[in-house]
């Protein structure tokens, strides 16, 4: 995944340039294989490489199209050769991704960018209409960040650039830290007031004191997709299915899949290697990497992985993970995260994924997220008894609420005011949304942000789509939060694919009656009858994988005492986000095994490392001075990094503690 900067002065002035080596400093270490520039009057942009595909090394960026528009492109285009044969003959079968875009652009404008199926994003400035594009795939695999300063545009894939060379404290954008506290943020925002991420499936138009968000592509409302009988489904779905995978294996190095044991990573395994059997031309070489532990007695993956390494005869890497560590984040010149991150993982499991990457020389990962959400994994009636509802189909809802419920084992009334409950207002709801409250957050930031603590609820409409499409629809864009919130790795470097996350694979799944994912019985039913042979039937039929929380509670509860001194000095309650006293209270609890919100309370410190790190660099600013101590960093780091704290609050402090950092 290569990295870009820019700055743009849509007003025509020229821009200052004599930061461009700070710049050069942050972005080289996402791109090793080498630099761009353009440097133009009004318009400055960088370009660092990470190639994984033939045809990018041959890119040369940023790229001037034949208009003159200049365009930074990082990316897999995988429609490529039906956008050639549409776009005629200025292309052929060797052009570049890079090309192709460019010329797409030249001719159809931004209308091209709902053809560009993919994994993208580009930046494009169009001198003859003196404007700045920003756009995002589909599914916003890739990130795109800007912020607007003095008419002064300021754009890149990472959020470092931007947060640091502003040279002044950001106020901290409350909503993001509450979506991050629950489910994660909107897509659009950052943890900073005034720096914006691109949406996913837009484009942000900037022009002389305007700025435009645009989506450019949605799924088709009226889309159906209906065969008379299961086996044409499921051929439908290998199609895709391979497909999806086969777009992902694009690479020019051997690619590593994550091997979970579960469906949705067997299935990536399988189907490569059913992808290599059947394809002519020779594919990459597909190595997995599988992670367990045996200290948690209900999580046996070990026997399931193993069972797909014996089906196509060759063992992949594996990494014990079950001596996890909480791990705060360290005030180190050398390493910043713009965003909060996880302080709960296996140091030694880090080294080794990273050892497997280079063994295997990939630098592209497989991963098989999403697939549980998409292809029913949720064993529930509910969304289609919703579309029974919807569409006033009375016989055939009394009809599915009895099959239902015997399978349930519940009576059907309790089914069917269920599904009425998704239509009512929250307030007069049954089962309202409303989650349990967190003790531990401050009362103002809990009222204010309910929304987004609450995970972005939504209640379905009986009109327009169907309840399921809307259904999938939201779960879509809860997966785009959680890409949204991730950062690309710095070390090791490498490009996490989703091929559950294709685009042709989601307008089919989408499009097809909910019965054919789940029936009675029979979760996931789809995919399981259309992988029979592909897949080992052992995995197919295995029950749902269980949720692991008996090791982070047993870390948690041994490192109690670095957390000691959030009593009185935690960050999150200078900045009115968590309450102290109830925060050391939930951390006693977890010590003495009583506390089982333990992903909750996770997160809130990772909130609160990250935010000791932004207040001690001078990121974040803060109201009031900062008191003497911020425990999660000091006492949890080594020496050196509390007396570099303490300096740097000292020097803080001095300055008055008014919007100077602090």
């Amino acid at each position: 995944m290569s990295v870009q900067f820019g700055r743009c002065n849509p007003d025509g002035a020229p821009v200052d340039r004599h930061e461009l080596d700070e710049v050069r400093a942050l972005l080289a270490p996402y791109g090793p294989d080498g630099e761009g520039r353009y440097s133009k009057g009004n318009l400055e942009v960088l370009f660092r490489a990470l190639h994984t595909t033939i045809e990018s090394r041959r890119e040369r960026q940023p790229h001037v199209s034949g208009s003159g528009a200049v365009i930074v492109w990082d990316g897999r285009l995988d429609n490529r050769e039906d956008l050639i044969e549409t776009l005629g003959n200025e292309l052929s079968p060797d052009s570049t991704d890079l090309e192709i875009v460019a010329t797409g652009y030249d001719r159809l404008g931004t209308t091209v960018f709902r053809e560009l199926i993919g994994d993208w994003a580009l930046s494009v400035w169009d001198a003859r209409n003196q404007s700045l594009i920003l756009a995002k795939d589909f599914v916003g695999t890739r990130h795109l960040y800007y912020c607007v300063q003095n008419d002064q545009i300021t754009w890149c894939t990472i959020l470092d650039p931007l947060v640091v060379l502003a040279k002044l404290p950001w106020k901290l954008e409350e909503e993001y830290v509450a979506g991050w506290l629950s489910f994660f943020p909107a897509t659009h925002l950052t943890p900073y007031v005034g720096i914006h991420a691109v949406p996913a499936s837009s484009f942000v138009r900037f022009t002389r004191g305007a700025t435009n968000v645009t989506k450019y592509w949605d799924f088709d409302l009226a889309k159906r997709t209906r065969y008379r009988s299961d086996s044409e489904y499921e051929e439908h779905f290998r199609v895709v299915f391979s497909e999806s995978v086969r777009r992902r294996l694009r690479s020019d190095s051997s690619v590593l899949a994550e091997l979970s044991g579960g469906m949705d990573s067997s299935s990536i395994v399988c189907m490569a290697d059913e992808i290599a059997r059947r394809q002519p031309s020779p594919i990459p070489a597909v190595a997995t990497v599988s992670y367990y532990d045996d200290s948690e007695p209900n999580w046996d993956e070990r026997s399931y992985f193993t069972i797909v390494e014996a089906k196509r005869g060759r063992t992949g890497f594996h990494i014990d993970v079950g001596k996890q560590e909480l791990v705060p984040l360290q005030i180190d010149e050398d390493q910043f995260a713009a965003t909060p991150k996880t302080i709960y993982r296996s140091q030694r499991a880090s080294e080794y994924f990273a050892k497997c990457l280079q063994e295997t020389g990939s630098r592209v990962v497989l991963c098989g997220i999403a697939g549980d959400e998409v292809t029913g994994g949720v064993p529930t009636p509910t969304p289609e008894l919703q579309d029974l509802l919807a569409r006033a189909r009375l016989g055939r809802l009394a009809n599915r609420l009895k099959v239902w419920a015997l399978e349930k084992r519940k009576p059907w009334f309790h089914l069917f005011f269920g599904a009425a409950a998704g239509f009512l207002p929250q307030w007069v709801s049954p089962t309202p949304l409303v989650k349990q409250a967190v003790p531990w957050l401050n009362a103002r930031f809990s009222r204010k942000h309910r929304h987004a603590l609450e995970g972005y609820p939504y209640r379905l409409t009986l009109s327009g789509p169907l309840p399921s499409f809307q259904e999938n629809v939201a779960t879509l864009e809860a997966l785009r939060r959680q890409l949204g919130a991730d950062v690309p790795s710095r070390f090791p470097l490498y490009e996490t694919r989703y091929p559950y996350l294709d685009r042709s694979l989601l307008e089919f799944l989408f499009s097809v009656p909910r019965e054919q994912l789940i029936r009675p019985g029979q979760r996931r039913s789809l995919m399981r009858r259309a992988l029979a042979g592909i897949v080992p039937d052992e995995i197919l039929h295995r029950r749902r994988k269980a949720y692991v929380s008996r090791t982070p509670m047993s870390v948690l509860a041994g490192q109690c005492a670095a957390f000691s001194g959030v009593r009185k000095h935690a960050l999150t309650t200078a900045f009115d986000i968590a309450d102290s006293p109830a925060l050391y209270q939930a951390l006693e609890r977890v010590r003495d095994g009583q506390e089982n919100r333990i992903i909750q309370l996770l997160r809130m410190l990772e909130v609160e490392a990250w935010l000791a790190q932004m207040v001690a660099r001078s990121v974040v600013a803060l109201d009031a001075p900062i008191q003497r101590q911020t425990p999660l960093v000091r006492e949890a780091s080594v020496h050196k990094d509390s007396a570099q704290l303490d300096r740097m609050v000292d020097k803080l402090n001095v300055n008055g503690g008014q919007n100077h950092g602090v």
